[in-house]
């Protein structure tokens, strides 16, 4: 039995509304048990039992910290049962092993240590995982991992810009392979050092050093000649270079993705840089951006704040989506500009946090959403928290799922419009109608009380 199979055990289980007696009975099903162990908060004592006794070590891997009760910690750390009292520590070894982590606090859980203890571990895997996860470590820390004699470790000790790398280590970790790409994307580089690394015929290190936004004007002029896209992307965001010739490059590069090239394809629109050294220059060097035939800059130039009326005007009209997104997302960005922009870009949800829950968006127009012919459109009337209950049964009908799913999770659903979305032919629909607190007791009751379960 998957939580796919039977949607409404899984959606129960996940419940916030949920009485504890129902949970219990719940861990007996896989499905109630997958959507238990996505329940926020603890879980008391004899849900923990129940889930012990039919999930075993599959379910005592997400019964730890402050998930459950003392009492319950200590009965899983003297079970009888290796799987279940070195789930959650097996669990998290693996990962390590695997060169991932939870966390530095899984890491002093299951290591039993505190994290200024494992950096001196003899697992070299585990010195890694600290130096991952241990994001506000001491520079004495960080110079210990970045002395490390195992290369991994060294790696993750660079991954990152913070804590970074001080001035004295640097040409050091320039020279060493293990660490060499890492710290070229983001230290202070002297000419000598980045042209050493443009030559070194390493083409990740050459991106490296591309995509570092301290480079000197010196080095940018090493690699205008590079034929590799993502070098030329890269470059082409340089402060340091003029219009003609970053039209140049960006032309090159989208000439190629034309004729084909992946490479080209993936510089061009999966590249996350920008050129950020634009909100540092004066605002009318700045507002020259405007006209820039290239996103990036407008972007940028969209992040600011302190943008004349007229700048916004061009923006809030750009024809490049995340530039109006980038514009919409000022404190005093006007209602109707917002309304106009989650009319035609949609809300984008995945993106945090979306036009919707800006302050001066008109969240009165929100119901009106409902009728557009547009199903992602329709979707957003559902952030109106009063949404009417006639309004809220049409969209609990439409045809597309995705929209029924948003329905089911309405705060205002009815326990009849629940009802019917139980019996929805798509499970996910049904898992979040069983899921929705506003669930009667009485309907959960007979979800448990089925004959098939």
């Amino acid at each position: 039995m998957t939580h796919l199979e039977y949607p409404q055990l899984s959606g129960l289980g996940r419940n916030p509304a949920t009485p504890d007696d129902l949970l219990v009975r719940l861990a007996a099903h896989a499905a109630g048990r997958h959507g238990i162990s996505l329940r926020r908060g603890r879980l008391a004592d004899p849900v923990v039992e129940a889930l012990l006794a039919h999930g075993g070590g599959e379910s005592a891997i997400h019964l730890n910290g402050e998930r459950i009760f003392t009492r319950m910690r200590n009965v899983i750390a003297e079970h009888p049962d290796p799987a279940i009292r070195y789930a959650y520590a097996n669990f998290v070894r693996d990962l390590v092993d695997l060169n991932s982590s939870l966390g530095i606090e899984s890491l002093e859980e299951t290591f039993g240590e505190r994290r200024s203890s494992l950096v001196d571990s003899p697992d070299p895997k585990l010195r890694a995982a600290v130096a991952d996860t241990w994001a506000d470590r001491p520079l004495a820390v960080q110079l210990r991992l970045l002395a490390d004699p195992d290369p991994s470790v060294r790696a993750a000790a660079t991954l990152h810009g913070h804590p970074g790398v001080p001035a004295e280590w640097r040409e050091r970790c320039l020279t060493d392979p293990a660490t060499r790409v890492n710290v070229a994307r983001y230290v202070p580089l002297t000419v000598k050092q980045a042209t050493e690394l443009i030559s070194s015929g390493d083409l990740e290190a050459c991106r490296a050093v591309a995509a570092n936004p301290e480079l000197p004007a010196e080095a940018v002029e090493l690699l205008l000649e590079s034929d590799d896209p993502q070098v030329r992307v890269a470059v082409a965001y340089s402060r340091h270079i003029d219009a003609d010739t970053r039209d140049r490059l960006f032309a090159l590069v989208v000439a190629e993705a034309a004729a084909g090239s992946i490479a080209a394809y993936v510089a061009l629109s999966w590249n996350f840089d920008e050129p950020g050294w634009l909100r540092a220059v004066p605002i009318t060097e700045r507002l020259a951006y405007l006209d820039c035939p290239h996103p990036p800059f407008r972007r940028v130039l969209a992040s600011c704040r302190d943008l004349p009326d007229a700048a916004w005007e061009r923006l809030d009209n750009d024809p490049d989506l995340r530039v109006r997104r980038y514009a919409a997302a000022r404190p005093d960005a006007p209602a109707a500009v917002l309304e106009r922009l989650v009319r035609t870009g949609g809300a984008m949800f995945h993106i945090r946090p979306p036009i919707v829950e800006h302050p001066n968006f008109p969240r009165h127009r929100l119901r009106a959403f409902a009728d557009d012919p547009d199903p992602h459109i329709r979707y957003i009337a559902l952030e109106d928290p009063d949404l009417p209950t006639a309004v809220l049964e049409r969209l609990a009908a439409d045809s597309e799922a995705f929209i029924r799913r948003g329905a089911a999770r309405h705060a205002h659903a009815t326990p009849a419009l629940l009802e019917q979305l139980l019996a929805d032919a798509d499970p996910e629909v049904v898992d979040e109608a069983a899921a929705n607190p506003q669930l009667p007791l009485g309907s959960m009751r007979r979800i448990l009380d089925e004959p098939a379960l």
